[in-house]
């Protein structure tokens, strides 16, 4: 029989993040399944650059190579990048988004615990940035030919009949263009890029990172409140406007199970060095993403917002965190009594 007190026992870095890249499996899985073995290779390249670069930062900064090596972090980033970019990209692209993000977003910051930015979001609004043409080819559904595949990574690039553009993309560029008077209806219904709720072949590897997401709150590496803020908001603001307006807003199946809004609720928002801290700040910090994110998909210039909207809200969130910091426990609150 055992009696109290309880306590929790501290997890370590290394095991909260190999459990992070557990949570992963089923998206990734889902990932195969659907769009072919290419992402495997660009996780495989990303991993061996991030651990390259980790320990050649960690040698220039003279901390002890085995101790943060191990810890599991790296890889972390490394898969994020790998997942959030194009699986058949160039192999250059993915080392170069590597690089800064390890080196620049990580390490020039102070390593681990110290960067305000989230190091794959900064990867991926970089090259986005610096390669759009790049970073908007993806592989059709259901094509999972490895050879051409491979050869798109690191061969000559002949894409015209393997690739096609992602749900989110697809959706902007035909309610965008005026001479087609598209509606959100018409172009779901016109196109092989959509499944039943969302992008085709999407909603799978959504739903596969929803069941991963599960798991990380089961064993508490994240809390309740970054995932049902970011996806509520999220799922409120496109639901309204698609009730306005429903031929050019798409609902919020659309929104959730489309792009990387699973991904990013359980596994980018959630970030805790980037983000906020404290129980309402965390709920501000992914309410605010969520907004963000349906404000860049739906008047932006890129078909999915979620790494510029994480990027924004990290800059706030020190404020948030400063304004929402719980009353301590015998000490006075604003309204003056006691606690």
């Amino acid at each position: 029989m055992h009696n109290s007190p309880y306590f929790l026992k501290p997890a370590s870095v290394r095991s909260v993040m190999l459990r992070v890249l557990l949570a992963l499996l089923p998206g990734i899985a889902a990932y195969v399944w659907f769009f072919g073995a290419a992402v495997l290779v660009q996780i495989a390249l990303a991993s061996v650059t991030a651990l390259l670069a980790e320990a050649a930062m960690l040698k220039l900064r003279g901390k002890p190579l085995m101790l943060y090596l191990g810890d599991g972090s790296a890889l972390v980033t490394a898969w994020l990048i790998a997942l959030t970019f194009p699986p058949i990209a160039p192999w250059w692209l993915t080392v170069i988004g590597v690089l800064a993000a390890i080196v620049v977003a990580k390490h020039l910051y102070g390593g681990l615990g110290q960067n305000p930015f989230n190091p794959a979001m900064v990867a991926f609004a970089l090259m986005i940035v610096a390669y759009p043409s790049l970073m908007s080819q993806w592989p059709a559904v259901g094509f999972t030919d490895f050879a051409p595949q491979l050869n798109a990574i690191f061969g000559p690039r002949q894409l015209d009949a393997i690739t096609m553009a992602t749900p989110l993309d697809a959706l902007r560029t035909a309610l965008h263009t005026e001479e087609a008077r598209a509606t959100v209806a018409g172009v779901l219904g016109s196109s092989a890029s959509f499944g039943n709720i969302g992008g085709k072949g999407w909603e799978w590897v959504a739903a596969g990172y929803f069941l991963g997401g599960l798991y990380l709150l089961q064993q508490r590496i994240i809390t309740w409140h970054m995932p049902a803020a970011f996806l509520l908001t999220l799922l409120v603001i496109s639901g309204a406007f698609a009730a306005f307006d429903p031929g050019h807003f798409a609902g919020p199946s659309f929104h959730l199970f489309t792009g990387g809004a699973m991904l990013g609720a359980f596994f980018i928002v959630t970030d805790p060095v980037s983000g906020c801290t404290t129980p309402r700040g965390k709920l501000f910090f992914a309410a605010g993403i969520g907004l963000l994110t349906w404000i860049i998909r739906a008047f932006g210039a890129y078909p999915d917002g979620i790494a510029f909207a994480v990027l924004l809200m990290n800059i706030a969130a020190p404020l948030i965190d400063m304004n929402t910091q719980p009353p301590v426990f015998g000490h006075k609150d604003k309204r003056g009594s006691a606690k």
